[in-house]
Formats: C-alpha cells, sequence, structure tokens
C-alpha cells in the first residue's frame, strides 16, 4: 500500500475533445462529442520527439475515464501508479489516455450498439487517430496497449479477439466472462425490479433519471438495461430494451440469450476469427479474483482453458479477492504491457 498518495502525478495532464461521427446517432440522446483525459509522463515536454508507446484505459461499468485521475486515501490515482512504476523501475514512461465512456444507461461495454453508440469505433477510427495526430506516441499497433477493469476489461479482451491488429498488447482484469453467471443470475432481481414498473423499462428509466440517488438493485437493474441494449438491442422497445426473459415466469428466451451469448468471450473465444486476432498481439493478460462476487473467475478459468487448448499465448492469473478494490493488480499488468511492447516476454 503506498504511504505516499499525496503526492501529485509527476506528469502533465491534457483533455483532448473529439467531435465523434461514431457516437453522433446514439438512440439515447448522449453527447457525441467527447473528452479524453491524456496523461503525458514527467519530461515529455523536454523530449527529443522519439515517441512514446500509447497505454488505453477504458472504464468500468459506471465510471469513466476522469475517475481514474481521482486522488484516493491510502491508494493511487492512475497517474500516480505509473508514475510510482517508472520510478521503481518496474516499467518505462507511457502517454496515458483515459477516455470518456459514461452514458445516460451508467456506461457502455465500449462495443457497437445502435442505442449506445458505436463505441469500438469512436476508440479504433477515432480516439486513437487523434491522441497520434496530436502527441509524441510512436506510430502503429505494435505499439498500443488497451486495458480495463469490469466492464473495461471486458471490452479489452474484445479487443484482443476482434481487432489483435491494432494493438500490440491487452490486459482484462475481472472482464465480463461467462454471461450464464455473471448476468443470469441477475435477471430475476431486474424483473423484480421493474414489476413496481408494469415491467416497463421506459418507467424505470424515467424514475430513475428523476431521482436524487439510485440505490443498489436500481443499480444492478440499471446494468442488466444497459446489457439488453448493447448485446441485443430491438427496434420496437424503448431504448431497445427487452430483457431476454418472459417478464412473468423469468423464463428464458432461447433466441434473445442467443444473441446475448454472442458477445461472451468465452463463446467468441471457440471462432478461428477470435485465435487469428489474439495472435497478432505480443502479450495477452487476464487476471480475476478468487472470490468474484459475479462469479466472474469461474468464466475466466475456462476461458484461460480455451486458450490453452487453441495454444494463445496468455498469462492467466487468479488473486485472493472480490471483484471490487483490485487496482493494485495493476502493478503487475502495467509491467507486463510494457514489457510486452518493448519486446521484453510476457514473464
Amino acid at each position: 500500500m503506498p504511504s505516499h498518495n499525496f503526492m501529485r502525478p509527476r506528469g502533465r495532464l491534457v483533455e483532448i475533445t473529439i467531435n465523434s461521427a461514431a457516437l453522433r446517432d446514439n438512440q439515447l440522446g448522449d453527447p457525441h462529442e467527447r473528452t479524453a483525459a491524456v496523461y503525458l509522463p514527467a519530461g515529455y515536454d523536454e523530449g527529443e520527439g522519439a515517441g512514446y508507446p500509447m497505454f488505453v484505459a477504458l472504464a468500468a461499468f459506471g465510471g469513466s475515464g476522469f475517475k481514474l485521475l481521482n486522488w484516493q486515501s491510502f491508494g493511487e490515482s492512475l497517474p500516480q501508479r505509473i508514475d510510482r512504476l517508472i520510478s521503481e523501475g518496474e516499467m518505462g514512461p507511457v502517454v496515458l489516455v483515459m477516455p470518456d465512456g459514461f452514458t445516460r444507461l451508467g456506461g457502455n461495454q465500449w462495443i457497437d450498439s445502435p442505442v449506445l453508440g458505436r463505441w469500438e469505433a469512436h476508440v479504433l477510427e477515432e480516439l486513437i487517430p487523434e491522441v497520434e495526430a496530436q502527441f509524441d506516441v510512436k506510430r502503429g499497433p505494435a505499439h498500443r496497449a488497451v486495458f480495463g477493469h469490469s466492464s473495461g476489461g471486458y471490452a479489452a479482451l474484445i479487443h484482443a479477439m476482434k481487432h489483435g491488429e491494432h494493438w500490440g498488447a491487452v490486459a482484462s482484469h475481472s472482464g465480463d466472462v461467462g454471461f450464464e453467471l455473471v448476468y443470469g443470475r441477475e435477471l430475476p432481481g431486474a424483473l423484480a425490479s421493474l414489476a413496481g414498473c408494469n415491467n416497463d423499462p421506459q418507467v424505470f428509466l424515467d424514475k430513475l433519471w428523476a431521482a436524487d440517488k439510485i440505490g443498489g438493485r436500481q443499480f444492478n437493474t440499471l446494468m442488466l438495461l444497459a446489457m439488453a441494449a448493447t448485446y441485443a438491442p430491438e427496434p420496437d422497445a424503448p431504448y431497445g430494451i427487452r430483457l431476454p426473459v418472459d417478464p412473468d415466469t423469468c423464463e428464458r428466451d432461447a433466441k434473445r440469450w442467443a444473441r446475448w451469448l454472442a458477445h461472451d468471450p468465452l463463446e467468441l473465444a471457440a471462432l478461428p476469427s477470435a485465435h487469428e486476432s489474439m495472435q497478432q498481439l505480443r502479450g495477452l493478460y487476464l487476471d480475476c479474483g478468487s472470490r468474484d462476487e459475479y462469479f466472474i473467475h469461474f468464466g475466466c478459468r475456462a476461458l484461460a482453458r480455451k486458450l490453452v487448448d487453441a495454444q494463445i499465448n496468455h498469462v492467466y492469473q487468479e488473486f485472493d479477492g472480490g471483484h471490487s478494490g483490485v487496482s493494485h493488480r495493476l502493478d503487475v499488468s502495467l509491467p507486463f504491457l510494457y514489457r510486452a511492447l518493448n519486446g521484453c516476454g510476457a514473464a
């Protein structure tokens, strides 16, 4: 645990704003003009244009890139952590990019959706080129890494399995894997919340958006509604939201649920296209707490087995912990990513 968390980051923080075509027509009516925080390491302004690796941090559901800048008691902001790892010789300096992905539904999975917006396209086609144009970063996939926790970890896995040609290294912390356990067990609770709103997601959302605060069960229901709008949006439903269950019996709708599972990394890992994508990476890192409250560790274990069977080079680690309060694991993944980009192996 760091004892000097009162220290200011040594580098410089700037912001960039992107007028996003990929997010312009989202059905939530969320702003398509998005700001990303960019942390420039100490010495950046005295550099000679040699270029830095680009690290992109994708925030968890309910968060934003700007949340990663927060001061923490007995902890560190993400720039402070990177500063410390650099000073300890665990990694070299990088340009850190922290985009804002918050939405009216509480966040997003950083994948393309007609409801929430085309977030994959935003990152790949707009954010990366803008950072390369404005900052002294090394150009090309071999010098880029993407990482995240929870929904951000899920997104990192999706980039590994679908867009490996755009990245050199990927790290996923407790990413959503194994939808049957992660989401399936949440569906009855979501129906219970919607029952007081005539089983109408629009009524639930209107009440939530008008409220002064959001409760724990409300947050879990909001998450499920956001997942429905992300994985299986339906044009005739409010904001595309229709849960994959019968509202009276909670019986699973096989066709709708299959659309969700098509986005599960555990299912995607069986596809030859995913193998080809991941094989282009210089490094792939996954970890999860052995007491994850969403039972993601079971999905991660199964995913790691599939990666072994497919002969995909990767590192999977489990640690004693739950789903939250796991930022200390970045002490492992960030140096891993840096070494991978610099051809120093995955050990």
